[in-house]
């Protein structure tokens, strides 16, 4: 179709991060939602060129999931957006489907025409049940709700930065074809930070950072990782909340861009055996503030007393909530001690083996550093089991706690295993969520060999939840 006659909202880069950055900083301040509602109003209905709003959320996995409201809609009725919860996999039954999506007015993002579509802006929503409450399986929402009445109460904010290795591998959708192929194709063979400019894996890392860049992310450093064909993009530290919708986007844009070149971006933690596997390292502290609390100079490793404690109860918690980590079949192949796996339970400044390093830090930097991760969890379930137990869970009467030699499991079903029979995940989840979560990924796990072995098997990967196949699953 000719497109002369479209007159769609596309912004340059430069235009895009400015207008970004400023929604960001609205975000962090805690301007007031009423002010914030009001001024987004007010820009979509004076932009002509807005054309249709991009309301995300995710399910109880984590998968991301987009719905296009036309804006003229969504402005007269962005207060009953309803939607079939049952299509949803961990959310509904059938018999009580309905849900609605609440506007996130905070969690507002320009991107660029080139990638999302001219004239189309992305905003996150929160999932709302048919009583007006929040919805107990959008873990979006128990993470909101939970950092929100810690600052209310204590003036705490939770601040993360996230690591997040992935793949690039030849082909579109070489996740699904796996099955057919029972190999993946690496694109680049260079290694730890080398790829030559302008090669496809190099050409990809600077096409997303650019995306990155202009959506507000405050980029950091890029690179190539230590197995071939793999990369990591940092960006910035923000508020939980924030940080967490930062992970979805991230994987959203390199996922889109990889489409875009005929390629394939991949966050299974484990695609290719006797290679290292891909990891989301969490860096987490606490602030009140403005003051990290996290920090000690006197401190050992200039840790706070807090920030022991912090990291005492995660060991003590690991293995609860090593399935909320690490929630695929696949994430287990990662946890091997023979590519530097962070798969023992206790804390370090030097050992990359253990579940929980601490990294040198400084009064604005000091953070504890999650690293038994794997990239394919729900990162919204990362950040509020890491937080909760973090602060609120207990510690074990274990000598050398931090340095004990205990292991968390090496596959899922020990994992979920310890999941359901822990009282502390009851705690974080309630009963109803913690069994629909045990039981969707069940039933991942009776569909792949228990025994790992040393090759990746194709029903790792087709039955995965970000590689999810409704045709497939609907066979079951």
């Amino acid at each position: 179709m000719p497109t002369e006659l479209r007159n769609f909202l596309a912004l340059t880069y430069d235009e895009l991060e400015a207008l970004n950055l400023e929604a960001k900083e609205q975000r962090r301040k805690r301007t007031p939602i009423g002010t914030v509602q009001e001024k987004r109003l007010k820009y979509l209905t004076d932009e002509k060129r807005v054309k249709a709003v991009t309301v995300l959320f995710s399910d109880l996995e984590g998968r991301l999931h987009m719905l296009d409201y036309d804006k003229k809609f969504l402005i007269k009725s962005f207060d009953n957006l309803t939607f079939d919860g049952s299509s949803i996999r961990g959310f509904t039954a059938q018999r009580e489907s309905d849900l609605r999506l609440g506007i996130d007015w905070a969690a507002f993002y320009w991107g660029p025409a080139d990638v999302f579509g001219p004239g189309k802006i992305l905003v996150f929503g929160d999932v709302i049940d048919k009583d007006g409450t929040p919805y107990s399986a959008d873990i979006r929402g128990m993470l909101k709700g939970y950092a929100n009445e810690l600052y209310k109460k204590k003036g705490y904010t939770l601040n993360a930065a996230n690591e997040i290795e992935g793949f690039l591998f030849r082909g579109p959708d070489a996740e699904r074809r796996f099955h057919e192929t029972g190999k993946f194709e690496y694109v680049n063979t260079g290694g730890y930070y080398h790829s030559l400019p302008g090669d496809a894996l190099r050409t990809f890392i600077d096409t997303t950072a650019e995306v990155q860049r202009a959506m507000g992310f405050q980029n950091e450093k890029d690179h190539p990782e230590v197995a071939p064909s793999q990369f990591e993009i940092n960006y910035g530290y923000g508020e939980v909340v924030a940080a967490a919708d930062q992970i979805q986007l991230y994987k959203l844009v390199c996922r889109q861009i990889a489409t875009n070149m005929g390629l394939t971006a991949c966050f299974l933690p484990k695609p290719v055996a006797g290679v290292n596997g891909s990891g989301m390292h969490t860096n987490v502290s606490i602030s009140e503030d403005g003051k990290n609390l996290f920090w000690e100079p006197k401190g050992e490793e200039k840790l706070s007393k807090m920030g022991w404690e912090f990291v005492d109860r995660l060991l003590t918690h690991g293995n609860d909530i090593c399935l909320l980590l690490n929630s695929s079949v696949n994430a287990y192949r990662r946890l091997d001690p023979h590519f530097e796996a962070p798969n023992q339970l206790n804390a370090s400044a030097v050992n990359r083996g253990a579940m929980v390093r601490i990294p040198i830090g400084n009064e604005r930097s000091m953070r504890t550093e999650v690293r038994a991760v794997a990239p394919d969890a729900n990162p919204y379930l990362v950040m509020y089991s890491i937080f909760r137990t973090g602060l609120e869970g207990k510690t074990a009467k274990i000598d050398n706690l931090r340095s004990a030699k205990r292991y968390l499991p090496d596959n899922i079903y020990d994992a979920i295993d310890n999941f359901r029979k822990s009282e502390w995940t009851t705690k974080l989840l309630g009963e109803d969520v913690k069994n629909r979560y045990a039981d969707l990924k069940q039933a991942a796990a009776d569909r792949c060999p228990r025994q790992l072995g040393s090759i990746v098997k194709a029903p790792e990967v087709q039955f995965h939840h970000d590689v999810y196949n409704q045709f497939l699953w609907n066979l079951f």
